[in-house]
């Protein structure tokens, strides 16, 4: 089984995903979008629901797909301790910035 991070590490999975923060779609919308076979964005999502990033729910004739952030959730928590980092740096940036901007 594929981790949370091979899952997103498939660029066409992270446009799809992108694509579905906005709004539930389906197949031949995210094909239209993103200029891919219907097919390649079938097994794109497929890996994606079962990795628990999407769901679908039948709509009419239509199959939508929608965003289930749940799995973003450890990447978020990954990330944690290099926003600390980058925050803290950015924040001297910024001071440093507004030192030189007052000293002009």
């Amino acid at each position: 089984m594929e981790t949370v991070f091979d899952v997103i590490a498939e660029p066409n999975r992270r446009a799809i995903l992108s694509l579905l923060v906005s709004s539930p779609q389906s197949v031949g919308e995210i094909a239209r979008q993103l200029r891919m076979p219907q097919t390649t964005v079938s097994k794109h999502l497929r890996v994606l629901r079962e990795a628990g990033f999407v769901e679908s729910t039948v709509d009419a004739q239509r199959r939508l797909y929608r965003l289930k952030p749940e799995p973003l959730q450890e990447v978020d928590a990954w990330l944690a301790p290099f926003r600390r980092f980058w925050s803290a740096h950015v924040d001297a940036l910024e001071r440093h910035l507004d030192r030189m901007d007052r000293s002009t």
